[in-house]
């Protein structure tokens, strides 16, 4: 998830873990708690960028990293806050809740996480919520803020943290449900269309879980489409995107090109573009693709100009959205 959302629930489950007696300062420590995983972000001013994103996510979100850190936490917040009757066992389960939390919200996103780095390169992405979903967030935002704002002793703190908690997990759930009935949609929509597929991808369009973008790896393509869990046509209308292989031929030995195609789990395509050569990562979409089935995908690179390459995960996602694009992506998500 985005890094204020961290930020929001770990406070909220900071003050759920101590509540009175340790004012506000449980809140400061969850949020650094649950912060301290991305600061992975780092690594960026140093890395280029096909290390920068196979390093985000990588060691600092994984199972190793959070046991190496929970101690480092529990017994520096011991030690500051001596004199104290907090078992420090509290701490270790603290600590251990607030990071091993994180790890596993960030799975549910497409980016994906390692979770048995340095051992195994696997990501895991559930492929459930997108990395910032507003209607994730709005509730454990407001508690957090009502937090702050109320004093330590109010009888209505216990509320608006349970709120803040309670509110995501509920939420988190009916997006899993959601997930469930696109698949079951995907399924019947290949089956209708004679298309064979061993296994695809379906993960959120932005800032919402209603509309689905969907990915299906095809002979040497990929059909790509969208769902909403309100369509009511039978068929999902797919376009094909040739992978074009031959593109990567005189590159293949590429030290990026490789981590590239780590990093894309294969929903990769290459386009030519005059000399420059691009690479495509077909997980993030593709630029009002909902509209516009020949766009762009969000994410592409230039082989020939590294320079080119920033902002590669969100590369021109919300450029020109004005009133007439949302009000037609408003239009596409309550379905047809």
């Amino acid at each position: 998830m985005d890094s204020l959302t961290h930020i929001v629930l770990g406070a909220c489950v900071g003050e759920a873990f101590f509540e009175k007696g340790f004012g506000k300062k449980a809140m400061v420590w969850g949020i650094l708690a649950q912060s301290i995983p991305d600061i992975d972000f780092i690594a960026s001013f140093w890395l280029n960028n096909p290390d920068s994103l196979l390093a985000h996510r990588g060691f600092t979100h994984s199972i190793l990293f959070a046991l190496l850190i929970v101690p480092v936490f529990s017994i520096t917040a011991d030690r500051i806050h001596k004199p104290h009757n907090i078992l420090f066992k509290k701490w270790v389960l603290f600590f251990t809740t607030e990071i091993f939390a994180h790890l596993f919200i960030d799975a549910f996103n497409n980016y994906g996480i390692g979770w048995f780095e340095p051992f195994s390169h696997f990501r895991f992405s559930f492929n459930i919520i997108y990395v910032a979903d507003p209607f994730f967030s709005i509730v454990p935002g407001i508690s957090f803020i009502v937090l702050m704002v109320l004093n330590r002793y109010h009888l209505k703190r216990k509320l608006w943290w349970k709120l803040g908690i309670i509110f995501p997990i509920i939420y988190l759930t009916y997006c899993c449900i959601n997930k469930i009935k696109i698949d079951n949609d995907i399924d019947k929509s290949l089956k209708s269309q004679n298309i064979s597929v061993a296994h695809y991808f379906s993960t959120p369009a932005p800032l919402q879980n209603w509309l689905w973008y969907i990915v299906v790896p095809h002979e040497d393509g990929f059909y790509v489409g969208y769902r909403s869990v309100f369509d009511h046509q039978g068929e999902i209308d797919f376009k094909y995107f040739k992978k074009n292989e031959h593109f990567l031929s005189r590159v293949s030995d590429h030290e990026e090109l490789q981590k590239l195609k780590r990093f894309s789990k294969g929903y990769y395509t290459a386009e030519r573009i005059h000399d420059t050569i691009i690479f495509n990562d077909l997980r993030f979409g593709q630029t009002f693709g909902w509209r516009y089935p020949n766009n762009i995908f969000v994410f592409h690179y230039y082989l020939k100009h590294p320079q080119n390459n920033n902002l590669l995960i969100q590369r021109g996602r919300f450029s020109n959205w004005d009133f007439g694009e949302m009000k037609y992506y408003l239009h596409r998500v309550v379905g047809i």
